[in-house]
Parts: C-alpha cells; sequence; structure tokens
C-alpha cells in the first residue's frame, strides 16, 4: 500500500486563516481576461464538450511547442498524466528523488517497482545514472528542489523517459526544456502560472502511439468544456508574451528572496518556490505565526529540517521574512 505521506501537498498545509507560502500556485486567481473568456463559455455547459473545442486545444498546444495536435493530450491537470503512466506497463520505475511523489504513488499502486534515484547535495543530476529501470521520471524544474536540470543530463537517464514541466514556464526562455522532442514524453501543467488549480487543466506531449496508448480506456469527454477553454486561451500568443512577463517577474522575486534568505536556501531557485533549510521545528513556530509553509519530509531524500515555501512580490514575501527571524531568534 502507498505511505500517506507521498500522497501530502502544500494545499493541506495552507489551512484557511494563514498566510499562505506552502501552495506554489503564482497567482491567487485567473487574471481578469482568462476569467472573461471562462465566463463567456459557461453559456456552453448545457452542451457535451465538442470535437472541434477538443481539437482547437490540441491545436493551440500544438502551435505553442512547435508539435502536430495528434502529439498532444489534453489532461485535467498534470497530475492526471501521472495516473494514467502505469498503462506503458514498465518492468520496473525510476522516480529522481527528491521531486513531486504522485508518479510514485501511480506506480506502487498498480503494483509496479519503484527505484529511487537519490539526489542530494546541491541536487543536481550527475553525468550518470544506474539504473535497470525502464522508464525514469524526473520534474524539471524539480519540486521542492527548485532545481533546473541540463536537457542532455535528463535525455542520459535510463529507460523512457518523462519529464514532469509543470514548472517550466516559470524559467525564462525555458532553456533545458524538452517539450520539443518527440521522444520524450512531457507533462505540463496550466495552474500555477494562471490560478488554475481548481480548474485542473494540464497536457501530456509524446508520440501519437505512446499517447493513444495512454487514453484508452479513459472515460468519454474525459475534459471538461471550461478546461478546453482554458487550455486554448493559455497556450495563444498573447497569453505566451504574459506568461514570459510573469517568468521574468519571477526571477526578479527570486533574486530579491535570495538577498533576503541567502543563509538559509539550499540552491539558487528556478521555479516559483524555495528549498529552505533550518533547524527543526521551525515549520511549526512559522505556523504558530500564521505563516503556513509546505513540509518536505513527505519528499524521499529529505527530512524535516527543509521546508518549500513560494516566492512571492517582495511585500508579501517580507511578511514570511520578518516571521522566519523571529522564529530563529526564538528557536536559537
Amino acid at each position: 500500500m502507498t505511505s500517506p505521506d507521498l500522497r501530502h501537498h502544500g494545499d493541506v498545509d495552507a489551512a484557511p486563516g494563514l498566510a499562505d507560502f506552502a501552495v506554489n500556485v503564482r497567482v491567487p486567481h485567473p487574471p481578469a481576461w482568462l476569467r472573461e473568456r471562462l465566463a463567456a463559455a459557461l453559456d456552453e455547459l448545457g452542451r457535451y464538450p465538442s470535437h472541434l473545442a477538443e481539437l482547437r486545444a490540441r491545436e493551440a498546444v500544438a502551435r505553442r511547442h512547435g508539435r502536430s495536435p495528434d502529439e498532444v493530450l489534453l489532461l485535467n491537470g498534470a497530475a492526471e498524466g501521472f495516473a494514467l503512466l502505469p498503462k506503458l506497463a514498465p518492468r520496473r520505475a525510476a522516480i529522481v528523488h527528491p521531486g513531486f511523489t504522485e508518479p510514485e504513488v501511480a506506480f506502487r499502486d498498480a503494483g509496479i517497482p519503484v527505484d529511487h534515484v537519490l539526489l542530494d547535495g546541491d541536487f543536481t543530476l550527475p553525468e550518470r545514472v544506474r539504473s535497470d529501470a525502464d522508464l525514469t521520471v524526473i520534474g524539471n524544474p524539480t519540486n521542492p528542489t527548485s532545481v533546473l536540470h541540463e536537457a542532455r543530463r535528463i535525455k542520459a537517464l535510463p529507460g523512457r523517459l518523462v519529464v514532469d514541466e509543470a514548472f517550466m514556464d516559470a524559467v525564462p526562455g525555458e532553456p533545458e526544456s524538452l517539450a520539443h522532442d518527440p521522444d520524450v514524453l512531457v507533462l505540463r501543467s496550466l495552474t500555477k502560472t494562471w490560478g488554475l488549480a481548481g480548474l485542473r487543466a494540464g497536457y501530456l506531449l509524446g508520440d501519437p502511439e505512446t499517447l493513444a496508448r495512454l487514453a484508452h480506456g479513459r472515460p468519454h469527454w474525459p475534459v471538461g468544456s471550461l478546461t478546453l477553454e482554458a487550455i486554448t486561451a493559455c497556450c495563444e500568443p498573447e497569453a505566451l508574451a504574459q506568461s514570459a512577463e510573469f517568468a521574468k517577474q519571477q526571477q526578479r522575486y527570486a533574486e530579491h528572496a535570495l538577498e533576503q534568505l541567502q543563509d538559509f536556501v539550499v540552491v539558487a531557485p528556478n521555479g516559483p518556490f524555495l528549498l529552505i533549510r533550518a533547524p527543526r521545528g521551525t515549520r511549526q513556530a512559522l505556523r504558530d505565526k500564521g505563516i503556513a509553509v509546505r513540509r518536505c519530509d513527505t519528499f524521499p531524500g529529505l527530512d524535516d529540517t527543509y521546508v518549500r515555501v513560494a516566492i512571492r512580490p517582495p511585500k508579501e514575501f517580507a511578511v514570511f521574512v520578518d516571521a522566519l527571524r523571529v522564529v530563529m531568534e526564538e528557536l536559537a
């Protein structure tokens, strides 16, 4: 049976009434233009999702990544993609950790053996990873370490490759993305940048044969009309320009955060979150002061001396920094 800790996510830590630095969604709600698009689509809810709307969404994703529409599988959030992976029936799967735990949950629940490729130090990939797995999953940038791995090192991992790029659009220029590579399965999420965690919107990129295998057995109309509209809207050129600007803002916020927290940050962040190492008891002490951060002892390879902190605009982030300083004085 899967360990219940592997199903722990930041939304559990972010209880009502706490300042939320635990959930790594980059904006609290969809921007006005996206809300208007979704509101306009409400009149279509009396009809089943149409093939035309589904095709429009796949075409928008394909244009965004220089792929063909038959290389796109639309999802109810990237997490659904992980749940589909056991259909590939690997003999043994390898998961690069510390990393997002849902892939491991899916494989273990399907009875597929899982190996851990544990990284430490600066949490970057070595030149060579030894494993006899025939499928490997890695996040890039990785949650919760915020490390951006070199594409060439990812390509050297054993077996079929699955790359979780849920936070890649937070990286200016997306330099290490493999979304264009036909030999790699790439998962993308739209919930982080556009404040759509409650809607669930994502997609898989891969070769048509593999995507057909993953899609086999899904229920009819697997993706709802609002999600189709969101995917289409967020992959259009105007939205991509805004996403690029978000990424630049994120970089500036990260630089500001590093200046404030250089004694605690484990590695320079590439995603919209920081991995921080602090004394045991820090998370609970922050919680007692009204600050929620993501516990990290549920990630293989980390313990309760680590916390993940969402990067917010400087004025908001100052609240966390002030609370952390007080906590450090108290724990000392």
